[in-house]
């Protein structure tokens, strides 16, 4: 993120004079030392207290607002309102932490993908691994994505057609699982924080989504959930396969809250909004989501063995 200063002349470039601010959870805590520093430079600002998961997840109600809305920790992922700013948070490590991944390499010519906080360090990733003996080819990604970024709901930097092995830099098992289910390429994900390198081995993912198509076969009706927010929406996709069921029906909402799920009453759901809804919090549900590629699973429409991940297009 770059200082508070840059960003009260940045609005003063747009002649904004009302300011909403908006962060996901892990930022939440900063937004009031934010608001102050912008209000004591002569801005009327409000601070967005809804949860946020991402740029898919636009404060939108906020917006006709305001003169601009401002989106800490995430990268755009195309079609935003001109009154939206992003403002990334950028996280440094010492490059030097790379030669923890290298023994578990098996090859000299790899994929390098990494995620939003670390995709500012590519460059020097790539010139890190080369004085390592490992030559690093990245492509850009896909949904408004950088130089090998990749996203929890795209991984379209990781699609490199001419490699055989991934390295995933970043925090947390989602991501590099996801670039091993999409490309089903061998992935070893270093954390640069913990200074941690290992293997991606998904087998443990696939049998719980496994088990939960088979909790899902028993329901006699299924709701398929489609977002309204700005960038989850999926209504198309939701009647495709709604027209394939005849006791599938379509709900839509703009929060996917177990309580709310619990109200519906349905005995299984298809989850259309934010693909990492089904895979991180099927703990909170009180009944199986299922992904989309998991329901035509269910609906013998395809094998288990052609599993995808879900990503958004």
């Amino acid at each position: 993120m770059r200082g508070y200063s840059d960003l009260a002349e940045e609005l003063r470039r747009r002649n904004a004079r009302s300011v909403a601010l908006q962060f996901p959870e892990g930022l939440k805590r900063r937004a009031g030392e934010i608001a102050l520093f912008l209000k004591g430079e002569g801005f009327s600002v409000v601070v967005c207290g809804d949860p946020c998961y991402g740029a898919c997840d636009l404060a939108s109600d906020v917006i006709p607002h305001v003169d601009a809305l401002v989106h800490f920790g995430h990268t755009p992922v195309g079609g935003e309102d001109e009154k939206v700013i992003f403002e990334t948070y950028p996280i440094d490590f010492d490059p030097d932490v790379l030669k923890e991944a290298v023994p578990l390499l098996k090859q000299r010519r790899v994929g390098l993908v990494t995620t939003a906080q670390h995709v500012h360090l590519v460059p020097g990733m790539v010139q890190k691994l080369r004085e390592l003996g490992v030559v690093a080819v990245t492509r850009r990604g896909s949904r408004g994505c950088g130089e090998g970024q990749v996203l929890g709901c795209a991984f379209g930097a990781a699609h490199i057609p001419d490699v055989e092995e991934i390295l995933f830099v970043g925090t947390g098992l989602f991501h590099p699982t996801g670039v091993r289910l999409a490309t089903k390429k061998r992935v070893v994900a270093l954390d640069p924080l913990a200074g941690t390198a290992r293997e991606v081995d998904e087998e443990r993912f696939l049998r719980q989504r496994f088990g939960l198509v088979e909790r899902a076969r028993s329901a006699r009706l299924f709701g398929l959930i489609v977002s309204t927010k700005t960038g989850q929406c999926r209504l198309a996709l939701a009647q495709k396969l709604a027209s394939r069921c005849r006791n599938a029906v379509v709900v839509a909402m703009r929060e996917v809250d177990p309580d709310e799920l619990l109200n519906l009453g349905f005995p299984a759901y298809v989850n259309f909004a934010c693909p990492r809804l089904a895979y991180d919090d099927q703990s909170r549900f009180p009944a199986p989501v299922l992904s989309p590629c998991e329901f035509e699973i269910l609906l013998g429409e395809r094998d288990f063995s052609s599993y995808e991940i879900d990503e958004m297009p």
